[in-house]
């Protein structure tokens, strides 16, 4: 299994388009075989950090969602959505794997 980790830098005048484009992504990174495991958003502290994670069972299987969502409807609308927001300033990506005890 592999987690995706996504720190985001966001606007935090535009938090309601953020949780409208995290919204979006949940179900499609589920429909892909992942599962989403939420978008967390600024409470206390730093108001324009935030945060998402989501598994697939291998880097193989998250790569072959990362192919399929280039050519997916939904998911360009989604990226599109982003853009046109401008809700996201910048992101980080990084990778887990968990140990379970």
């Amino acid at each position: 299994m592999i987690t995706c980790y996504l720190r985001y830098i966001i606007d935090p005048y535009k938090l309601k388009q953020f949780e409208a484009y995290g919204k979006l992504w949940i179900p499609l990174v589920e429909r892909f075989g992942g599962q989403h495991h939420g978008y967390f958003l600024p409470s206390e502290g730093a108001s324009n950090v935030a945060l998402a994670m989501f598994s697939f069972p291998s880097l193989a299987l998250y790569e072959q969602y990362r192919t399929d969502s280039l050519r997916d409807a939904e998911c360009q609308a989604a990226f599109r959505y982003a853009e046109e927001t401008r809700c996201i300033v910048s992101y980080e990506r990084s990778f887990f794997r968990p140990v379970f005890g």
